[in-house]
């Protein structure tokens, strides 16, 4: 899916049942980030430039950072980042991990004298895997198969150990909710009922079997070795518990409630324009229901860690105001705008990316991209993740928009 985009009628259009959606997941792949410079001599655990590492699946490595915004016309004014946003190998190339789409514009970059490393994994789950398609997904582990592909908590010890890393950011535990599935199953229910017979997602077993108590419990336990493990990672590496900042981050709301959708649940335009096909009842309880369990289990799951001194960064509500099809944005053509460089292009199109199906083939977009915070959310998670640095006295809070208009490049955004 790197060909260049057709101009033809119809081509983005998301609603043919044929269309079936492929593999979704929190995102979809040894060390990552901007190219940087060798640390010095002495950098180490204290010592040296601080470093803010990012560590978790693809609401944090930076899945969809390419694009600011959609439109169903062209994907020129939607993109930020060009071909090379997802490129982290020393030569601004190529991915060192396929599809892992650790991005440019990943919050892990908040600058002031303080340098960035993405390690997280488009995809990942709290333990090491390779997907069904072949594509290796490194969790929050140890893992290492000696031929160059390790966990997560493996490559932050190897790069702590020569960099003084200050703050590691997590966000884990979503695609062990089976996110991208639960996702698909919606889409689908969405396009293959009526609207005066709907067929809901939310109580298919398929949904259902990953929020009962004993499934709840079990990836509590998932995320607690994770986090644990990122704390034996430190140590191995030389830190003393108390030298750095663990920060875990909660997941934000991609779409609105019911009342927050600027398309009909009537026909396929919530689809095949707007690229958000859930019906109501469906949005109403993935907001209610599905993440607030997700977010929860995670906070539990920092309690339950042992982790000592944890910073939780609240980001249920960041992108609220600026989501998949609400009713306070739109697309390039639905605003008027031809580019996201244009002013207030930030304020009126959306910060999440649409859910595309194979009709993404020829494009430059990847179905992995879906329902994801694109560069616009990227970049306002980055502003408070910066707050939550405070200047290397590091703090939790809730991640919010402050108000209109950039500042520095970012959107403006508040964490209290």
């Amino acid at each position: 899916m790197t060909s260049h985009y057709e101009s033809r009628p119809g081509f983005f259009r998301r609603h043919r049942l044929g269309e079936a959606l492929l593999a979704l997941t929190l995102g979809a792949s040894t060390l990552g980030g901007l190219a940087l410079a060798a640390p010095a001599a002495a950098d180490g655990p204290g010592s040296g430039t601080p470093w803010v590492v990012t560590v978790g699946d693809s609401y944090i490595s930076g899945e969809a950072g390419r694009w600011a915004g959609s439109s169903d016309n062209s994907e020129a004014p939607a993109d930020a980042l060009g071909s090379t946003a997802y490129f982290d190998n020393a030569s601004n190339t190529a991915e060192q991990i396929p599809r892992c789409h650790r991005s440019k514009a990943d919050e892990a970059y908040i600058g002031g004298g303080v340098n960035g490393m993405d390690l997280a994994c488009s995809g990942a789950r709290t333990t090491t895997f390779t997907d069904s398609d072949g594509y290796f997904k490194p969790g929050l582990d140890f893992a290492d198969n000696g031929a160059g592909q390790q966990g997560q908590a493996r490559m932050l010890q190897t790069f702590a150990t020569g960099h003084n890393v200050k703050m590691v950011v997590v966000g884990i535990g979503g695609n062990d909710f089976n996110f991208g599935s639960i996702v698909q199953q919606c889409v689908q229910d969405f396009l293959a009922s009526p609207s005066w017979a709907p067929d809901y997602c939310n109580d298919d077993s398929s949904v259902t079997s990953n929020f009962t108590s004993a499934n709840v419990s079990a990836v509590q336990s998932r995320i607690v070795a994770a986090l644990q493990n990122v704390r034996t990672g430190m140590r191995n590496a030389g830190y003393a518990d108390g030298s750095w900042t663990m920060l875990v981050q909660t997941y934000p709301s991609p779409i609105p409630p019911s009342s927050g959708f600027r398309y009909s649940q009537t026909g396929y335009t919530r689809q095949s324009t707007g690229g958000c096909g859930f019906w109501n009842k469906d949005a109403d309880w993935a907001n209610t229901s599905a993440l607030a369990t997700i977010n929860a289990t995670v906070r539990n799951a920092v309690a339950a860690s042992g982790v000592t001194g944890v910073r939780t960064l609240e980001l249920a509500s960041a992108l609220n105001g600026r989501r998949l099809c609400e009713n306070t944005v739109g697309l390039y053509e639905e605003k008027g705008l031809s580019s996201w460089t244009q002013a207030g292009a930030v304020d009126q199109t959306e910060w999440v990316n649409q859910i595309r199906t194979v009709s993404t083939a020829g494009s430059d977009y990847y179905i992995q991209e879906s329902l994801h915070p694109n560069y616009w959310a990227q970049m306002a998670v980055r502003s408070c993740v910066r707050q939550a640095y405070n200047a290397g006295m590091p703090r939790g809070g809730t991640c919010s928009i402050a108000g209109t208009g950039l500042v520095a490049g970012e959107p403006r955004m508040s964490l209290q």
